[in-house]
């Protein structure tokens, strides 16, 4: 068994073939989405956030409306740059958002992705510290968040409080059972992957990964995913850790798919990004039968639990939600996945 969630990166555009023309077409096209997944029998609907871009930004009000309009599905990000949050308020909507869910949150933190403005990041207030790299201050915020959301008292309360308080220090409200075990960290590197382990978060492995040995994307990916099961284990932590990877896979079984994904298959690609050569993952678009085939060697999605599928948010729910069934339908059942 595998969970299969999507994943929106929720572009919108002015462009009159574009399905969302406006930030609020996506944002309540993906509410829509996500109450579709959920009745299709799919596991979660996860988001992108990126600031500066007409894409999804401000996760935690769209997580909550998901949370209140659905009962089952997961609701994910993949991921929030942790360079332009404040942990401690970044805690309170996350418990917010989980509670309103009833625990259904699965929350996917980074350092971040390549940005659309310079150190956008400083806009938001924030810098590094002397000698820190603007990674180092993401994880440093990422460390921070975690450990607010283990529930401890830390803050001294005052002596003349505006309600009563509770005994001891306090903790961030509204505390939210279990959200800490929920949290994943998106990891292009087998050295972030490795550190995520040791600290106790799942592992969103990248759209994109360093390129470390030359060897294609899903092997490499694989080679990451088993580091860090190895790792998560060595730190001794007691729970099985869950792993996702993403792809887009389209089953052409219409003539409108075969209109859009149906040019043949793409390899996997080599770039440079923030001085980094990285390497990024093929596309999968076939006849069913074929597409299972291309499938069944992709290293990095058999070793994964969950596969969050990259949907083209811009062509609209109903089409989007047709491609979540067709692989629910015509992909999983022969993978073993369903």
């Amino acid at each position: 068994m595998k969970k299969i969630g999507f994943l929106s990166f929720g572009h919108w555009t002015p462009s009159p073939r574009s399905g969302t023309q406006s930030a609020a077409d996506t944002l309540l096209q993906s509410i829509d989405l996500a109450v579709a997944a959920e009745e299709l029998g799919a596991d979660g609907a996860y988001f992108r956030v990126h600031h500066f871009a007409r894409q999804l930004a401000s996760p935690f009000p769209l997580l909550a409306a998901v949370g209140a309009k659905t009962s089952r599905i997961e609701i994910g990000t993949g991921v929030i740059d942790m360079r332009y949050e404040n942990p401690l308020y970044m805690a309170e909507d996350a418990g917010a958002a989980d509670l309103i869910s009833g625990g259904r949150l699965q929350l996917g933190i980074s350092r971040g992705s390549p940005e659309q403005v310079i150190e956008g990041w400083r806009h938001f207030g924030y810098a590094p510290a002397e000698g820190e790299s603007d990674a180092d201050m993401g994880r440093r915020h990422a460390e921070v968040f975690l450990d607010v959301l283990k529930g401890e008292g830390f803050a001294k309360p005052s002596p003349r409080p505006m309600f009563p308080n509770p005994p001891g220090l306090l903790r961030i409200e509204p505390y939210s059972e279990g959200l800490r075990e929920r949290i994943w960290w998106g990891s292009a590197s087998n050295a972030t992957a490795v550190w995520a382990a040791e600290r106790g978060m799942n592992l969103q492995s990248s759209t994109l990964k360093e390129d470390e040995t030359g060897e294609p994307f899903h092997v490499q990916q694989a080679k990451q995913i088993r580091r860090y099961r190895e790792a998560f284990a060595a730190a001794g932590h007691q729970r099985e850790p869950r792993v996702s990877v993403s792809r887009s896979i389209f089953p052409l079984v219409s003539n409108e798919d075969r209109a859009y994904f149906g040019r043949g298959k793409d390899g996997d690609q080599i770039g440079v990004i923030d001085n980094m050569r990285a390497i990024f993952g093929r596309s999968y678009a076939a006849e069913p039968d074929r597409l299972v085939e291309e499938l069944k060697g992709d290293e990095a999605i058999a070793e994964a639990d969950t596969l969050l599928l990259t949907v083209p948010n811009q062509l609209g729910v109903a089409y989007n939600a047709h491609v979540i069934e067709a692989i629910l339908t015509h992909v999983a059942p022969a993978m073993g996945w369903r």
